[in-house]
């Protein structure tokens, strides 16, 4: 009787206590729930910039109670692949950012990772966008009718503004006899310096393109300029040949920088990293890069001497473009339970503070327009060419991979003299016409 009596004492009191157990986990789930919508979680790849953010976080808390946690992943190889993974698992943090091509972006909307952002944008007469660069937003636009059947609208957040241009030592140019003051503006001026610079064996030009993607960059830089954007967009249409006179005519000025020793040795195998490091210690007297190098000048050499410049012209019939827009630019996870919260606090991280001090901490030009109190000199020259900037993402066709890479390594071919431009034109409009054919019958079955 009394073992019957202690069974089922212990069995209500197991019962109670697991009632009791039900109650509590149920009432603190609401409040556990909205604690964690109140942590903001943002991926980024940018190491140099890691405590600017951690700084921004901890500023953007102690105002709002909100804590954003940045996390980094580096180098962007594994961040690319890092950031792929999560979208196949649907596990993207709130905030996020892409790098990828225009392709690449739409498929990561057209799958729903990915905000639409217009309507926040918009808001009180589209005070937020108007404070914008309008160069470094179209990179994450999406127009009407777009070829990728993402919904019209903007996707992404841009933090700084970049563009790629030619940066000239004035030393090394005063050495030579040339004006610091007054670079070269014309090709055939160009090359005159460089002549001028191999008499007192000061090299010319230096570059990254050991990374292909820097070729490509500086070569339709001088199609727009030789041909025009009509034509060279024509040209990833299929309607213009790679074998038109204005591509030869493009490939040649690698001969011609080849041939008057202009190039750096080693520059087809050179990483940026390390051109970079020449033109710091004063080894070139030009180089072609990005405006992220300000920040890493002033960390391998704070006294360099240089000045920037959009590459010299070689026609007055179609203006110089250079590549640029958005430098790093955040998006935000459309299946995120924190949509408004990290709305938010993208809208605070590019008001007019937090770009000044993003200027200040990283040297990157800011993406907000009004934000350039007290900028570097050779930063504004960077930011004052802003106008002249187009970019691959915004030019609303794209060419075939496969068109490119064979461009690419065809001018580092010409630059070793194992091609000629005319050699280089036939053998990437083979592979257009290849590839066009590839597409026609995919889309035509």
């Amino acid at each position: 009787m009394n073992y019957l009596y202690r069974k089922i004492c212990l069995f209500f009191i197991l019962s109670s206590f697991i009632v009791f157990l039900s109650v509590f986990l149920t009432s603190c789930t609401p409040q556990e729930n909205a604690a964690n919508t109140e942590k903001v979680t943002a991926w980024h790849w940018m190491s140099d910039r890691e405590d600017a953010f951690q700084e921004l976080a901890r500023q953007y808390e102690a105002q709002t109670g909100i804590k954003i946690n940045f996390e980094l992943y580096a180098p962007s190889d594994a961040y690319t692949q890092k950031i792929r993974a999560a979208a196949q698992t649907k596990t993207l943090p709130d905030i996020f950012g892409l790098l990828a091509e225009k392709r690449d972006f739409a498929s990561f909307i057209n799958a729903g990772h990915i905000y639409n952002l217009t309507e926040d944008m918009d808001r009180d007469d589209g005070a937020w966008k108007d404070k914008l660069f309008k160069k470094a937003l179209v990179v994450n636009e999406f127009r009407e009718k777009n070829s990728f059947g993402v919904e019209a609208g903007i996707y992404g957040i841009p933090i700084d503004v970049m563009n790629i241009q030619m940066l000239y030592n004035k030393d090394l140019l005063a050495s030579a006899g040339w004006d610091p003051e007054a670079p070269p503006q014309t090709w055939d001026e160009f090359l005159r310096l460089n002549r001028l610079l191999k008499e007192k064996g000061i090299q010319g030009l230096v570059s990254g393109w050991g990374e292909i993607w820097m070729i490509y960059c500086m070569a339709t830089n001088y199609a727009f300029n030789i041909m025009g954007e009509e034509k060279v967009l024509d040209t990833i249409r299929g309607k213009v040949p790679y074998t038109d006179p204005g591509w030869i005519k493009v490939f040649d000025l690698f001969r011609q920088m080849r041939d008057e020793g202009v190039l750096a040795t080693g520059i087809v195998t050179m990483v940026n990293k390390t051109a970079e490091q020449l033109f710091a210690n004063n080894r070139a007297a030009f180089a072609f890069n990005g405006s992220w190098c300000v920040n890493v000048y002033s960390g391998m050499n704070p006294d360099l001497n240089y000045g920037v410049m959009l590459p010299p012209m070689v026609s007055n019939s179609h203006p110089m473009m250079i590549w640029g827009g958005a430098g790093s630019s955040f998006m935000v996870n459309k299946r995120s339970i924190n949509i408004a919260k990290a709305v938010d606090f993208l809208k605070w991280l590019t008001d007019d503070e937090q770009q000044l001090f993003l200027l200040r901490e990283t040297k990157n030009p800011p993406s907000n327009r009004y934000a350039l109190e007290g900028i570097e000199d050779v930063l504004s020259q960077f930011v004052d060419d802003m106008d002249s900037t187009t970019h691959p993402n915004v030019w609303g066709v794209e060419e075939f991979p496969v068109v490119i890479e064979t461009l690419n390594k065809g001018i580092q071919y010409i630059i070793i003299g194992e091609k000629t431009p005319e050699d280089l034109a036939q053998e990437v409009q083979k592979i257009k016409v290849r590839e066009l054919k590839r597409w026609h019958e995919r889309w035509s079955k």
